[in-house]
Protein backbone atom coordinates (compact mmCIF):
# COMPACT_ATOMS: atom_id res chain seq x y z
CA UNK A 1 0.00 0.00 0.00
CA UNK A 2 2.87 2.48 1.10
CA UNK A 3 4.49 1.67 -2.30
CA UNK A 4 1.55 2.34 -4.48
CA UNK A 5 1.26 5.84 -2.44
CA UNK A 6 4.27 6.63 -3.38
CA UNK A 7 4.05 5.72 -6.99
CA UNK A 8 0.50 7.82 -6.87
CA UNK A 9 2.75 10.73 -5.55
CA UNK A 10 5.39 10.52 -7.57
CA UNK A 11 3.30 10.42 -10.77
CA UNK A 12 1.46 13.33 -9.47
CA UNK A 13 4.67 15.10 -8.51
CA UNK A 14 6.12 14.14 -12.34
CA UNK A 15 2.67 15.64 -14.20
CA UNK A 16 3.19 18.84 -12.45
CA UNK A 17 6.54 19.29 -13.23
CA UNK A 18 7.46 22.35 -15.40
CA UNK A 19 8.18 22.19 -19.38
CA UNK A 20 11.36 23.42 -19.29
CA UNK A 21 12.80 25.58 -22.52
CA UNK A 22 16.51 26.27 -22.62
CA UNK A 23 16.94 29.84 -24.61
CA UNK A 24 20.29 30.50 -25.71
CA UNK A 25 20.94 34.13 -26.87
CA UNK A 26 23.95 36.48 -27.40
CA UNK A 27 22.42 38.57 -24.35
CA UNK A 28 25.92 40.62 -23.76
CA UNK A 29 26.59 41.20 -27.26
CA UNK A 30 23.48 42.19 -28.20
CA UNK A 31 21.80 44.29 -25.32
CA UNK A 32 19.99 46.70 -27.48
CA UNK A 33 18.06 43.41 -29.35
CA UNK A 34 17.85 41.24 -26.36
CA UNK A 35 16.72 43.30 -23.66
CA UNK A 36 13.07 43.82 -25.43
CA UNK A 37 13.47 40.22 -26.73
CA UNK A 38 13.83 38.63 -23.07
CA UNK A 39 11.20 41.19 -22.11
CA UNK A 40 8.75 39.56 -24.99
CA UNK A 41 9.93 36.52 -23.82
CA UNK A 42 8.63 36.55 -20.28
CA UNK A 43 5.38 38.28 -21.00
CA UNK A 44 3.99 35.66 -23.23
CA UNK A 45 5.79 32.76 -20.70
CA UNK A 46 3.39 34.66 -17.83
CA UNK A 47 0.54 34.53 -20.24
CA UNK A 48 0.55 30.97 -21.08
CA UNK A 49 1.48 30.39 -17.35
CA UNK A 50 -1.94 32.41 -16.00
CA UNK A 51 -3.87 30.51 -18.20
CA UNK A 52 -2.81 27.20 -16.87
CA UNK A 53 0.06 26.42 -18.67
CA UNK A 54 0.58 23.61 -21.09
CA UNK A 55 -0.88 20.09 -20.33
CA UNK A 56 -1.54 21.49 -16.90
CA UNK A 57 2.07 22.23 -16.72
CA UNK A 58 3.61 25.78 -16.48
CA UNK A 59 6.23 26.91 -18.88
CA UNK A 60 9.93 27.71 -17.15
CA UNK A 61 12.98 28.68 -19.32
CA UNK A 62 16.32 28.51 -18.11
CA UNK A 63 18.44 31.37 -20.38
CA UNK A 64 22.10 31.24 -21.53
CA UNK A 65 24.37 33.47 -22.78
CA UNK A 66 26.39 32.33 -26.18
CA UNK A 67 28.46 35.45 -26.05
CA UNK A 68 27.98 35.84 -29.64
CA UNK A 69 30.18 32.50 -30.63
CA UNK A 70 28.87 29.02 -31.66
CA UNK A 71 31.39 27.07 -29.66
CA UNK A 72 30.06 28.89 -26.35
CA UNK A 73 26.43 28.00 -28.00
CA UNK A 74 27.34 24.61 -28.32
CA UNK A 75 28.49 23.82 -24.66
CA UNK A 76 25.56 26.12 -23.46
CA UNK A 77 23.20 23.70 -25.80
CA UNK A 78 24.69 20.42 -23.85
CA UNK A 79 24.69 21.82 -20.23
CA UNK A 80 21.06 22.93 -20.90
CA UNK A 81 20.29 19.16 -21.67
CA UNK A 82 22.76 17.08 -19.56
CA UNK A 83 22.32 19.33 -16.00
CA UNK A 84 18.89 21.52 -16.55
CA UNK A 85 17.55 18.22 -18.81
CA UNK A 86 15.30 21.21 -20.85
CA UNK A 87 12.88 20.00 -23.03
CA UNK A 88 13.61 21.72 -26.08
CA UNK A 89 15.99 24.16 -27.11
CA UNK A 90 15.04 27.60 -28.32
CA UNK A 91 16.50 31.32 -29.51
CA UNK A 92 19.38 32.38 -31.26
CA UNK A 93 20.25 36.14 -32.99
CA UNK A 94 23.17 36.00 -35.02
CA UNK A 95 23.34 33.68 -37.69
CA UNK A 96 26.64 31.53 -37.41
CA UNK A 97 25.67 30.60 -34.37
CA UNK A 98 22.14 29.69 -35.24
CA UNK A 99 23.90 27.19 -37.67
CA UNK A 100 26.05 26.09 -35.29
CA UNK A 101 22.91 25.17 -32.75
CA UNK A 102 21.17 23.73 -36.23
CA UNK A 103 23.66 21.47 -36.31
CA UNK A 104 23.76 20.26 -32.84
CA UNK A 105 20.27 19.58 -32.71
CA UNK A 106 20.66 16.96 -35.81
CA UNK A 107 23.14 15.64 -33.87
CA UNK A 108 21.46 15.24 -30.91
CA UNK A 109 18.51 14.74 -32.40
CA UNK A 110 16.60 17.39 -29.97
CA UNK A 111 13.87 19.64 -30.76
CA UNK A 112 15.33 23.45 -31.68
CA UNK A 113 13.30 26.36 -32.68
CA UNK A 114 15.39 29.32 -33.96
CA UNK A 115 14.09 32.59 -32.96
CA UNK A 116 15.60 35.14 -34.94
CA UNK A 117 19.18 34.09 -37.02
CA UNK A 118 18.38 35.68 -40.46
CA UNK A 119 20.84 33.51 -42.58
CA UNK A 120 18.30 31.02 -44.53
CA UNK A 121 21.10 28.51 -44.62
CA UNK A 122 19.61 27.50 -41.06
CA UNK A 123 16.37 26.39 -43.11
CA UNK A 124 17.25 26.07 -46.65
CA UNK A 125 21.18 24.41 -47.30
CA UNK A 126 21.63 23.31 -43.83
CA UNK A 127 18.38 22.81 -42.72
CA UNK A 128 17.82 19.48 -41.17
CA UNK A 129 14.20 18.30 -39.27
CA UNK A 130 14.79 19.07 -36.20
CA UNK A 131 15.42 23.28 -36.87
CA UNK A 132 12.58 25.12 -37.24
CA UNK A 133 12.63 28.83 -37.59
CA UNK A 134 10.34 31.64 -36.67
CA UNK A 135 11.76 35.04 -37.95
CA UNK A 136 11.82 35.69 -41.98
CA UNK A 137 14.98 35.31 -42.85
CA UNK A 138 17.44 37.13 -45.36
CA UNK A 139 15.64 36.44 -48.83
CA UNK A 140 12.02 37.39 -47.77
CA UNK A 141 13.94 40.84 -46.14
CA UNK A 142 15.27 41.53 -49.87
CA UNK A 143 12.28 40.17 -51.28
CA UNK A 144 10.24 42.86 -49.22
CA UNK A 145 11.32 45.96 -50.18
CA UNK A 146 11.60 45.18 -54.05
CA UNK A 147 8.42 46.06 -55.12
CA UNK A 148 9.08 49.61 -53.78
CA UNK A 149 12.77 50.34 -54.98
CA UNK A 150 11.11 48.95 -58.15
CA UNK A 151 8.87 51.62 -58.03
CA UNK A 152 11.82 54.29 -58.18
CA UNK A 153 12.63 53.97 -61.37
CA UNK A 154 16.22 54.57 -60.61
CA UNK A 155 18.69 53.14 -62.66
CA UNK A 156 22.56 53.21 -60.97
CA UNK A 157 22.66 51.84 -57.41
CA UNK A 158 24.99 51.56 -54.81
CA UNK A 159 25.28 48.66 -52.47
CA UNK A 160 26.60 48.32 -49.21
CA UNK A 161 26.68 45.67 -46.00
CA UNK A 162 28.14 43.98 -43.45
CA UNK A 163 31.05 41.88 -45.49
CA UNK A 164 29.53 38.16 -43.52
CA UNK A 165 26.47 35.78 -44.50
CA UNK A 166 24.23 38.00 -44.10
CA UNK A 167 24.93 40.67 -45.78
CA UNK A 168 26.43 38.51 -48.77
CA UNK A 169 23.23 36.74 -49.11
CA UNK A 170 20.66 40.02 -49.20
CA UNK A 171 22.65 41.62 -51.64
CA UNK A 172 22.73 38.92 -53.87
CA UNK A 173 18.46 38.55 -53.18
CA UNK A 174 18.18 42.43 -53.74
CA UNK A 175 20.44 42.18 -57.66
CA UNK A 176 18.22 39.01 -58.21
CA UNK A 177 15.14 40.55 -57.55
CA UNK A 178 15.93 43.67 -59.04
CA UNK A 179 17.17 42.28 -62.46
CA UNK A 180 14.20 40.52 -62.63
CA UNK A 181 11.46 43.43 -61.83
CA UNK A 182 13.91 46.56 -63.53
CA UNK A 183 16.17 44.71 -66.46
CA UNK A 184 17.99 48.23 -67.35
CA UNK A 185 19.53 48.31 -63.66
CA UNK A 186 23.02 49.34 -62.83
CA UNK A 187 24.93 48.82 -59.95
CA UNK A 188 27.80 50.95 -59.92
CA UNK A 189 29.56 50.55 -56.27
CA UNK A 190 29.93 47.95 -54.09
CA UNK A 191 31.07 48.30 -50.33
CA UNK A 192 31.43 45.26 -47.95
CA UNK A 193 33.14 46.51 -44.44
CA UNK A 194 33.59 43.81 -41.86
CA UNK A 195 30.64 43.75 -39.26
CA UNK A 196 31.02 46.14 -36.71
CA UNK A 197 34.31 47.61 -37.86
CA UNK A 198 32.97 49.92 -40.76
CA UNK A 199 35.15 53.00 -41.75
CA UNK A 200 32.53 55.32 -42.55
CA UNK A 201 34.35 58.03 -43.93
CA UNK A 202 35.61 56.16 -46.48
CA UNK A 203 32.59 54.06 -47.26
CA UNK A 204 30.54 57.08 -47.53
CA UNK A 205 32.92 58.63 -50.14
CA UNK A 206 33.10 55.62 -52.40
CA UNK A 207 29.56 55.79 -52.36
CA UNK A 208 29.28 59.82 -53.19
CA UNK A 209 32.34 58.78 -55.94
CA UNK A 210 30.18 56.31 -57.50
CA UNK A 211 27.13 59.26 -58.06
CA UNK A 212 24.49 56.36 -58.14
CA UNK A 213 20.43 57.34 -58.31
CA UNK A 214 19.60 55.02 -54.98
CA UNK A 215 21.43 53.10 -52.66
CA UNK A 216 20.29 49.78 -51.05
CA UNK A 217 21.63 49.36 -47.39
CA UNK A 218 22.18 46.51 -45.36
CA UNK A 219 24.29 47.61 -42.48
CA UNK A 220 22.79 47.55 -39.33
CA UNK A 221 23.41 48.36 -35.27
CA UNK A 222 26.44 50.72 -34.44
CA UNK A 223 27.47 50.66 -38.58
CA UNK A 224 24.60 51.93 -39.20
CA UNK A 225 24.77 54.35 -36.23
CA UNK A 226 27.92 55.44 -38.19
CA UNK A 227 27.02 55.13 -41.48
CA UNK A 228 23.90 57.47 -41.00
CA UNK A 229 25.39 59.94 -39.38
CA UNK A 230 28.78 60.69 -41.60
CA UNK A 231 26.53 60.22 -44.39
CA UNK A 232 24.34 62.78 -43.58
CA UNK A 233 27.66 65.64 -42.10
CA UNK A 234 28.69 64.68 -46.07
CA UNK A 235 25.22 65.36 -47.85
CA UNK A 236 25.43 61.69 -49.09
CA UNK A 237 21.61 61.12 -48.89
CA UNK A 238 20.49 64.47 -50.05
CA UNK A 239 18.38 63.90 -53.93
CA UNK A 240 19.06 60.10 -53.43
CA UNK A 241 16.47 57.41 -52.54
CA UNK A 242 17.88 54.93 -49.99
CA UNK A 243 16.64 50.94 -49.34
CA UNK A 244 17.79 49.96 -46.11
CA UNK A 245 16.82 46.02 -45.06
CA UNK A 246 16.23 46.48 -40.54
CA UNK A 247 16.70 50.14 -40.29
CA UNK A 248 12.93 51.17 -39.15
CA UNK A 249 13.37 48.50 -36.11
CA UNK A 250 12.86 50.64 -32.64
CA UNK A 251 16.39 48.83 -31.71
CA UNK A 252 18.31 50.29 -34.74
CA UNK A 253 16.67 53.92 -35.04
CA UNK A 254 16.68 54.71 -31.06
CA UNK A 255 20.50 55.54 -31.13
CA UNK A 256 20.16 57.84 -33.95
CA UNK A 257 17.84 60.03 -32.28
CA UNK A 258 17.82 62.98 -33.96
CA UNK A 259 20.55 61.88 -37.03
CA UNK A 260 17.96 59.13 -37.72
CA UNK A 261 17.02 59.04 -41.53
CA UNK A 262 14.34 61.19 -43.02
CA UNK A 263 12.19 58.96 -45.86
CA UNK A 264 14.31 55.93 -46.13
CA UNK A 265 12.64 52.94 -47.52
CA UNK A 266 12.95 50.16 -44.65
CA UNK A 267 11.72 47.41 -42.82
CA UNK A 268 10.65 47.37 -39.18
CA UNK A 269 7.55 47.71 -36.86
CA UNK A 270 5.70 50.93 -36.90
CA UNK A 271 4.67 49.42 -33.28
CA UNK A 272 2.30 52.81 -32.54
CA UNK A 273 0.28 52.49 -35.58
CA UNK A 274 -0.65 48.65 -36.08
CA UNK A 275 -4.23 48.90 -36.24
CA UNK A 276 -5.54 45.36 -35.35
CA UNK A 277 -7.16 43.97 -32.11
CA UNK A 278 -3.73 41.36 -31.88
CA UNK A 279 -1.31 44.02 -31.39
CA UNK A 280 -3.29 46.23 -29.36
CA UNK A 281 -3.61 43.31 -27.23
CA UNK A 282 0.36 43.05 -27.00
CA UNK A 283 0.73 46.68 -27.19
CA UNK A 284 -1.60 47.11 -24.16
CA UNK A 285 0.01 44.39 -22.38
CA UNK A 286 3.53 44.66 -23.11
CA UNK A 287 3.44 48.60 -21.83
CA UNK A 288 1.89 48.20 -18.76
CA UNK A 289 4.11 45.38 -17.71
CA UNK A 290 7.63 47.40 -18.67
CA UNK A 291 6.42 50.97 -18.50
CA UNK A 292 8.18 50.85 -22.46
CA UNK A 293 7.18 50.27 -26.40
CA UNK A 294 7.96 47.50 -27.57
CA UNK A 295 10.69 46.71 -30.19
CA UNK A 296 10.76 44.38 -32.95
CA UNK A 297 12.76 41.54 -30.96
CA UNK A 298 9.69 41.99 -28.21
CA UNK A 299 7.62 40.56 -31.02
CA UNK A 300 10.24 37.55 -32.24
CA UNK A 301 10.48 36.65 -27.76
CA UNK A 302 6.82 36.90 -27.33
CA UNK A 303 6.10 35.02 -31.08
CA UNK A 304 8.59 32.20 -29.74
CA UNK A 305 7.15 31.21 -26.71
CA UNK A 306 3.33 31.40 -28.11
CA UNK A 307 4.40 29.01 -31.03
CA UNK A 308 6.11 26.64 -28.67
CA UNK A 309 3.47 26.61 -26.48
CA UNK A 310 1.21 25.65 -29.12
CA UNK A 311 3.39 23.06 -30.91
CA UNK A 312 3.37 21.58 -27.14
CA UNK A 313 -0.30 21.71 -26.85
CA UNK A 314 -1.08 19.94 -30.46
CA UNK A 315 1.40 17.59 -30.08
CA UNK A 316 0.37 16.53 -26.59
CA UNK A 317 4.17 16.20 -24.98
CA UNK A 318 7.48 17.39 -25.59
CA UNK A 319 8.43 14.52 -27.09
CA UNK A 320 10.95 15.40 -30.20
CA UNK A 321 9.49 13.42 -32.56
CA UNK A 322 6.11 14.13 -31.81
CA UNK A 323 7.04 17.71 -31.75
CA UNK A 324 8.53 17.37 -35.32
CA UNK A 325 5.16 15.93 -36.74
CA UNK A 326 3.42 19.21 -34.79
CA UNK A 327 5.21 21.67 -36.15
CA UNK A 328 4.76 20.99 -39.43
CA UNK A 329 1.99 22.88 -40.51
CA UNK A 330 1.27 24.38 -36.70
CA UNK A 331 -0.79 27.72 -36.67
CA UNK A 332 -0.52 29.94 -33.73
CA UNK A 333 -1.52 33.40 -32.94
CA UNK A 334 0.82 36.23 -32.84
CA UNK A 335 0.80 40.27 -32.56
CA UNK A 336 1.52 40.24 -36.28
CA UNK A 337 -2.34 37.81 -36.83
CA UNK A 338 -1.79 33.73 -37.66
CA UNK A 339 1.40 32.71 -38.30
CA UNK A 340 1.96 28.89 -39.87
CA UNK A 341 5.37 26.87 -39.57
CA UNK A 342 5.77 25.24 -43.46
CA UNK A 343 5.86 21.74 -44.13
CA UNK A 344 8.06 22.56 -46.64
CA UNK A 345 11.09 23.89 -45.15
CA UNK A 346 10.55 24.85 -41.32
CA UNK A 347 10.04 28.37 -41.30
CA UNK A 348 7.42 30.24 -40.45
CA UNK A 349 4.87 32.40 -42.18
CA UNK A 350 5.72 35.93 -40.07
CA UNK A 351 5.90 38.69 -41.71
CA UNK A 352 7.45 42.18 -42.59
CA UNK A 353 6.52 45.66 -42.12
CA UNK A 354 7.79 48.14 -45.02
CA UNK A 355 7.71 51.82 -44.78
CA UNK A 356 9.34 55.04 -44.51
CA UNK A 357 11.47 56.93 -41.71
CA UNK A 358 11.08 59.77 -40.09
CA UNK A 359 11.86 62.40 -37.16
CA UNK A 360 9.22 63.11 -34.90
CA UNK A 361 9.93 65.26 -31.76
CA UNK A 362 13.80 64.44 -32.32
CA UNK A 363 13.78 60.81 -32.43
CA UNK A 364 13.38 58.55 -35.37
CA UNK A 365 10.39 56.27 -36.26
CA UNK A 366 8.76 54.55 -38.71
CA UNK A 367 5.48 56.01 -38.50
CA UNK A 368 3.14 53.62 -40.79
CA UNK A 369 4.05 50.13 -42.76
CA UNK A 370 2.40 47.79 -44.89
CA UNK A 371 2.52 44.23 -43.76
CA UNK A 372 3.69 41.74 -46.04
CA UNK A 373 2.77 38.01 -45.22
CA UNK A 374 5.84 35.46 -45.03
CA UNK A 375 3.97 33.29 -47.24
CA UNK A 376 4.21 35.96 -49.66
CA UNK A 377 8.23 36.74 -49.44
CA UNK A 378 9.59 33.25 -50.26
CA UNK A 379 11.08 31.57 -53.16
CA UNK A 380 9.61 29.02 -55.91
CA UNK A 381 9.20 25.75 -54.18
CA UNK A 382 11.33 23.91 -56.79
CA UNK A 383 14.13 26.45 -55.51
CA UNK A 384 13.32 25.35 -51.79
CA UNK A 385 13.78 21.84 -52.75
CA UNK A 386 17.07 22.14 -54.54
CA UNK A 387 18.47 24.01 -51.48
CA UNK A 388 17.14 21.57 -48.96
CA UNK A 389 18.21 18.13 -49.24
CA UNK A 390 16.72 17.13 -45.60
CA UNK A 391 13.01 16.55 -45.01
Amino acid sequence: MLAASLCIAGGSAVAQAPIKIGEINSYKALPQNLVPYKQGWLLAQEEVNAAGGVLGRKLETVFRDDNGNPGDAVRMAEELLSRENVDILAGVTLSHVGLALADFAKQKKVFFLASGPLSDKVVWDNGNRYTYRLRSGTYALASSVIGEAAKLGKKRWAVVYPNYEYGQAAVAAFKEGMKKAQPDIEFVAEQAPPLGKIDAGAVVQALADAKPDAIFNVMFGSDLTKLAREGKTRGLFEGREVVSLLTGEPEYLDPLKGDSPVNWIVTGYPYANIDTPEHKAFLAAYQKKYNDYPRLNSIVGYATVKAIAAGIQKAGSTDTEKLIAAFKGLQFDSPFGPVVFRPQDNQSTLGIFVGRTAVQDGKGVMPSGSYIDGAKLQPPEEQIRKLRSAP
